[in-house]
C-alpha cells in the first residue's frame, strides 16, 4: 500500500545528489528537534519481487569503469550504497546480503553490520565478512579500501549512480545482470515503471505548482537549496510540479539566501523530513531568513519525504512519486 500524505502546515502539523544523500544519512542520523514533535515517519520496508531466489552463476559484466568482472559466487554480497542495497533486497536477494552501507535505512537490512559511511568505506571491516560480491558506485571511496578489498581477491563491480526517474531502470537492470537475474530484473523494472506511471492517477496536474527543494541540518547550520544539478528535478517533474530552482538557479547546490529564495519564487518547499526537524519543523523553517516571504512561506506550503528513499531511484521511486504528487496536489483536509 503506498503511503500518502497532504502537505503540511504550521497550522494541520559522486555527484551533488550522492553527497546529499550521504549527508542527510550519517551527518544527522540521532538529529531530534526541541522545537516540536519530529515528523511521523512511515515503516521503511522494501518489498522483494520474488522469495527464495536462485541466481544463475557465472556472469561477466563490464562496469561503469570499463572493467570486464566475473562473478562466480553471489552468496556474501556487500552493497555500497543503500540505493545498491535496496535493489538487491528486492531482487529477492536480501538474504545473502552480509552487511550494509549506513544510507540503507530500510527494515530488512536494519540489523545489518555497518562497514561503510558512503565515503568512508572499512576494507577490514568489508573483508572481515569474507563477501564473495562488492557492489560500489563510482562515487563509492577511498579508492584505497577499494584497492584493498580487491587486493584479497573479492570481485568489485561498479555501478553509476542514479541522477533521475530515468535511471532507475537501467540501474535495477545492471544490477540483476551482475547477480544472474535477469528476468527478475526485467519484472522489477516492469513493475517500478508501472507504479511511477500509476503514481499520478486520478490527480488535477493542470496548474503545477513551483516546487524549491531545500536542503537542512539545523545543527550544522547547513542551508542549502537546489539547483539545475540538484538531482531533484526529475521527480519534481513526475509528481507534477515545476523545479523552481533548476529554473531559476544555476549549479548542484547553492548557500540558502533570500536572494535564491526570491529568485526561485516556489509555492512549494520540498524537504527531507529529518531536515524539517532539525529546524524545528514548519514554524523554524519559516524563520529561515527569505522562506516567509515566498509564496510557499506565505501560504505555508511545505511538502517532505523520507530521507533514505527520497532521491534513491530505486524500486520504491513509484511510491516516493506518489507521496509527493499527493502532497502537491491532493486534498489538504
Amino acid at each position: 500500500m503506498r503511503r500518502t500524505r497532504p502537505i503540511r502546515s504550521a497550522r494541520t502539523a559522486a555527484t551533488a545528489l550522492g553527497a546529499v544523500l550521504l549527508i542527510a544519512l550519517t551527518g544527522c542520523g540521532a538529529e531530534e528537534s526541541d522545537a516540536g514533535p519530529v515528523v511521523e515517519a512511515a515503516v521503511d520496508r522494501v518489498d522483494p519481487i520474488a522469495e527464495g531466489v536462485e541466481p544463475t552463476l557465472p556472469t561477466t559484466v563490464t562496469d561503469a569503469t570499463g572493467a570486464a568482472i566475473t562473478v562466480d559466487s553471489a552468496d556474501a554480497i556487500v552493497p555500497l550504497s543503500g540505493s545498491l542495497s535496496e535493489i538487491v533486497f528486492t531482487l529477492g536477494l536480501g538474504d545473502r546480503v552480509v552487511a550494509r552501507d549506513i544510507t540503507a535505512t530500510f527494515e530488512q537490512a536494519a540489523e545489518l553490520p555497518v562497514v561503510s559511511h558512503g565515503h568512508d568505506i572499512s576494507a577490514e571491516g568489508v573483508l572481515s565478512l569474507q563477501p564473495d560480491l562488492v557492489l560500489a558506485e563510482t562515487s563509492s571511496g577511498p579508492q584505497t579500501a577499494l584497492d584493498q578489498i580487491a587486493a584479497a581477491g573479492v570481485p568489485i563491480v561498479v555501478f553509476d549512480p542514479a541522477d533521475g526517474i530515468d535511471a532507475a531502470g537501467e540501474r535495477i537492470n545492471a544490477v540483476a545482470a551482475v547477480l544472474g537475474v535477469t528476468d527478475l530484473g526485467a519484472q522489477l523494472v516492469e513493475r517500478t515503471e508501472a507504479d511511477i506511471a500509476a503514481a499520478t492517477e486520478g490527480l488535477d496536474l493542470s496548474d503545477p505548482p513551483r516546487v524549491a527543494f531545500l536542503y537542512l541540518r539545523g545543527s550544522a547550520s547547513v542551508y542549502m537549496i537546489g539547483a539545475r544539478d540538484s538531482g531533484a528535478t526529475s521527480l519534481i517533474e513526475a509528481a507534477g510540479g515545476i523545479d523552481a530552482g533548476a529554473e531559476a538557479l544555476e549549479g548542484d547546490f547553492l548557500e540558502l539566501t533570500p536572494e535564491a529564495l526570491a529568485a526561485a519564487a516556489p509555492d512549494v518547499i520540498l524537504v527531507m523530513d529529518k531536515g524539517l526537524d532539525s529546524v524545528g519543523g514548519i514554524p523554524g523553517l519559516l524563520e529561515i531568513p527569505g522562506v516567509a516571504q515566498t509564496p510557499a512561506g506565505e501560504h505555508e506550503r511545505i511538502a517532505h519525504l523520507p530521507d533514505g528513499i527520497m532521491l534513491n531511484y530505486g524500486p520504491r521511486t513509484g511510491d516516493v512519486v506518489a507521496d509527493l504528487a499527493e502532497q502537491l496536489h491532493g486534498n489538504t483536509e
